[in-house]
């Protein structure tokens, strides 16, 4: 039987689902996710069943018929499911590609992660967006070849990193992997075992130089490192951008004032996956010196409609889209 937290979610997408029907979806559903909640340290070793666990997804469907469609698989940030990721689905609507928009917090009693970022191991999504990938490649409507996963902040790491073929080997479905990585502001700040070794699938991140909250510095130098092993992979930065640069929601530049942001952390696995800091050299918590309060977020619309335009033409040409 699904948990209390799980039935109400499934609920509140039904609402949502019934509340703001967009023009270009010719359907909707709502499906279960049979995941499980992982630490990090479990997630590192390859523990395979932590807490299991049951979270939703939506997907929408860009027109009727019985084609094979593309997909693009959603992670949310530390906000949760936000609207600026229903823009998003009604530009990849528009285009033919179905969406499948990923609640990860809701099945799992979590409203909000970003004043207290030990509710969730930042690697979890990651199993969550295998998941949804597994699912998906078995619906009639999805084209299992062409699925890819965009992710925003914490859910922007974790499209960062599902990449890692490490990784995909733990956790990810045997046989498959998604056909391209978008990950949004994503942080860069640690460093894994074999996190260079990633999939030879194209990974475009997107980044705002003015992001004080997960900044994009850190990604610059491992952008590098996999570009000169022969990786498909590019950082393309938006000038004057901060953090969440595409919801227009943010009417006003805003400081997330109880907000904990790790920009001045530095991160490294260590040889018994655990994440230590590397100033330290003792395991990383929320509670060291470094993690701070009070980064900010704003709206830049010159750069949302930048991004929109470069991810757009990167799925039509990597989905092959007439």
């Amino acid at each position: 039987m699904p948990s209390k937290h799980a039935a109400s979610i499934l609920m509140c997408l039904v609402l949502a689902c019934a509340l703001s029907a967009g023009a270009q979806t010719a359907r909707r559903e709502i499906h279960a996710i049979q995941t499980t909640t992982l630490t990090d340290e479990q997630f590192l070793n390859g523990v395979k069943e932590g807490k299991a666990t049951i979270i939703a997804g939506e997907l929408r469907l860009p027109r009727p018929g019985t084609d094979r469609l593309p997909a693009v698989v959603f992670l949310h940030g530390s906000g949760g499911a936000s609207l600026s990721i229903d823009s998003w689905a009604q530009e990849f609507l528009a285009i033919g590609i179905a969406t499948f928009t990923v609640d990860s917090f809701a099945g799992r009693g979590i409203f909000n992660t970003g004043s207290d970022q030990d509710q969730l191991g930042r690697l979890a999504m990651i199993v969550d967006a295998y998941r949804a990938l597994e699912l998906l490649a078995r619906h009639r409507r999805i084209d299992p070849a062409r699925i890819a996963v965009m992710g925003f902040s914490r859910g922007g790491q974790s499209a960062l990193y599902a990449s890692v073929r490490r990784f995909q080997r733990m956790h990810g479905p045997a046989g498959m992997e998604f056909a391209a990585y978008i990950p949004l502001y994503p942080a860069c700040n640690t460093t894994f075992r074999e996190d260079g070794d990633v999939s030879d699938r194209p990974i475009r991140i997107h980044h705002g130089t003015a992001d004080d909250y997960v900044p994009v510095a850190p990604c610059r130098p491992y952008v590098a490192r996999l570009r000169a092993a022969g990786k498909n992979v590019e950082l393309i930065e938006y000038p004057g951008a901060h953090h969440a640069f595409d919801n227009p929601a943010l009417t006003a530049t805003t400081m997330a004032t109880t907000s904990q942001t790790t920009r001045n952390c530095r991160m490294h696995e260590d040889a018994t996956g655990v994440l230590v800091n590397t100033r330290t050299g003792q395991p990383f918590t929320h509670k060291d010196p470094c993690v701070e309060r009070g980064p900010y977020l704003a709206y830049h619309a010159e750069a949302h409609a930048a991004a929109v335009k470069s991810v757009k033409a990167f799925l039509a040409s990597t989905f092959q889209l007439r």
